[in-house]
């Protein structure tokens, strides 16, 4: 079958190739034949090596599908059902999911470390443990969720990650109040999700901040009040907050110069939402004064920081309802013969989101 694989970290092209086969169907598993999948800046982190991820790989998490086949003691799967990848799935007998935060449960990490693919020349592992850019796909049945009929496998790939990640930063992690003022650093997919978020909660204020200018011009689509470039930023936290600071900053970039911009321009008792993925050699310096005297929380949001399957019914009920719009985050849509241009548009922030269609 045909995949688009990095052969090594830190290369920006991948090689589509059609010699590549997906491996690991048995007990437990399904095997889904892929029909879109969302390009995310997770995956360019992780062709770059600020997500650690073993290489060769085939990028993508955020994919869609029809299931193929189903293995043995599979029993809410069948062979046709549509499903949505999940690729942090959750285990339901770890202290994490017993706790209620099934997006800090670790079990879907644990198939990460195992091919999902292979190639005459050897192994080729999937970007967090699944792997979408391709036509095939073999995960654990914990990693594929059924979605109604009525989702289009465009809009159930985005819920995949970057919708639930965004929406469940300022409804779960962030629980914005009404009424309150927000500035969300970094609109792609994600960040616009976010926005959408904050907007549902009744934020009365939502500064979009990017230093792309279609990027600004889309957040004031999606419910932003105000969009600025990042060096206007200090400016609009002064029109809108006398210079006190947003009740709520968003910082969806994974960066510590802009988790440390967005730290800054969050009022003291304030909450700063760290929602980028970053790399772990990137520290955010903060001295220990300011972090007892302002008192601002800094609240870290996984996936959206909740319950992953509620996160995915609760996204289709809005999107149903049209409270959100979903379709509009998909700017570009291509083949995966042209997956290395949709990468350059990622890149260079002309894209909020593309859809590969396999």
């Amino acid at each position: 079958m045909r995949a688009a694989v990095l052969h090594e970290t830190g290369q920006d092209k991948v090689e589509v190739l059609d010699d590549v086969e997906a491996v690991g169907f048995g007990p437990g598993k399904v095997r889904i034949r892929v029909r879109a999948t969302g390009l995310c800046h997770s995956d360019l982190s992780a062709m770059s090596g600020v997500l650690p991820q073993p290489a060769p790989f085939v990028p993508g998490h955020e994919g869609a599908g029809e299931i193929l086949e189903v293995g043995e003691g599979v029993q809410h799967l069948k062979a046709g059902d549509r499903v949505v990848v999940c690729w942090l799935p959750a285990c339901g007998a770890c202290p994490a999911c017993k706790r209620g935060q099934s997006q800090l449960c670790l079990a879907g990490f644990m198939n990460a470390g195992t091919p999902n693919f292979r190639r005459p020349g050897g192994d080729v592992f999937g970007f967090a443990g699944t792997g979408t850019f391709t036509e095939e796909v073999v995960v654990d049945a914990g990693c594929a969720v059924p979605v109604p009929d009525d989702v289009p496998f465009d809009i159930a790939a985005l819920i995949g990650c970057g919708v639930t990640t965004g929406l469940g930063a300022a409804l779960n992690t962030a629980d914005v109040e009404a009424g309150a003022s927000v500035a969300v650093i970094g609109c792609g997919g994600v960040g616009i999700s976010a926005i959408q978020g904050a907007r549902l909660k009744g934020a009365a204020e939502i500064v979009a901040v990017d230093p792309v200018a279609s990027r600004r011009e889309a957040a004031l689509r999606f419910g932003a009040t105000r969009a600025v470039a990042p060096d206007e930023l200090a400016d609009a936290k002064q029109q809108i907050t006398g210079g006190e600071g947003f009740d709520y900053v968003f910082e969806v970039v994974g960066k510590a110069a802009t988790a440390r911009t967005a730290y800054d321009h969050t009022r003291r008792g304030g909450t700063l939402v760290v929602v980028g993925a970053g790399a772990m050699d990137d520290f955010l310096q903060l001295n220990m004064f300011e972090l007892f005297f302002d008192e601002k929380r800094i609240l870290p949001s996984m996936y959206g920081g909740g319950d992953v399957l509620r996160s995915y019914e609760r996204t289709i009920a809005l999107w149903r309802a049209g409270r959100i719009d979903l379709a509009g985050l998909i700017t570009h849509r291509v083949p995966l013969a042209e997956i290395n241009e949709a990468l350059d548009q990622m890149r260079t922030g002309t894209a909020l989101r593309t859809c590969i269609e396999i």
